[in-house]
């Protein structure tokens, strides 16, 4: 069970873009994620005439490294981290370490 997913709010901890909130949008491998908003990198592209593209400076998201993000707990405004819990039934959850409340 992966302990972020996507649409989760996350803060950004070390970086750049140090302190900058946003949700995840996407998730890249086993150890990177795009997170709206952040990160942002300039991308220098040809026209495509085919296609209907035109070229020039696009600014897009870029994927960032898993362990430079954290979840935003919204309760204690800050960041947390994720810790997995099973139930008596088997099912395993998500909750907060700071105050075991329930992710999803």
């Amino acid at each position: 069970m992966n302990k972020l997913k996507r649409d989760d709010q996350v803060i950004v901890i070390t970086g750049k873009d140090k302190g900058k909130r946003g949700t995840i949008s996407q998730l890249v491998g086993n150890d990177k994620v795009i997170v709206a908003g952040v990160n942002m990198v300039k991308r220098h592209t040809r026209p495509s005439p085919n296609q209907g593209k035109p070229g020039g400076i696009i600014e897009k998201e870029a994927a960032m490294h898993i362990s430079n993000i954290a979840i935003f707990n919204l309760e204690s405004n800050s960041a947390d981290r994720v810790g997995i819990q099973v139930d008596d039934d088997g099912m395993k959850k998500r909750v907060f370490k700071s105050n075991g409340q329930e992710i999803d």
